[in-house]
């Protein structure tokens, strides 16, 4: 589920993002940031479901990466998960999306640019 991808540490989540799943990505992005990681890609590529626990855990990681003056970006692929990224479409529909960093794929996401390198802003 984890790999280092130079500076970025890469969490790759499948399955379902639900009541009873989301508290492990909760806690991944928890041990990351205290084990003093603060440059994490959240690739969200083969989600396939995502319900409101799953939105609160990612605005949260968001918050969370801010406040350690860290660096939050997602992955989330225009086709993939069969059909489209579903957690795309989720936060797109409530309005979200616009806070998080989105990319495509990982070469994206872990790709060094200079609007890439500023921190999360509100």
């Amino acid at each position: 589920m984890e790999e280092k991808r130079g500076e970025w540490t890469v969490l790759r989540v499948s399955g379902e993002m639900d009541l009873v799943t989301s508290p492990a990505v909760r806690q991944h992005v928890h041990d990351a940031v205290a084990d003093g990681r603060h440059s994490l890609v959240l690739d969200l590529s083969d989600v396939l479901f995502c319900d409101s626990s799953g939105v609160g855990v990612l605005i949260a990681s968001r918050r969370l990466m801010r406040s350690c003056a860290g660096r939050l970006r997602l992955i989330l692929p225009a086709q993939g998960a069969e059909d489209g990224s579903h957690v795309n479409r989720v936060l797109a529909a409530l309005g979200v999306r616009r806070l998080f960093d989105c990319y495509p794929d990982l070469a994206a996401a872990t790709g060094r640019t200079a609007a890439a390198d500023r921190p999360l802003s509100a």
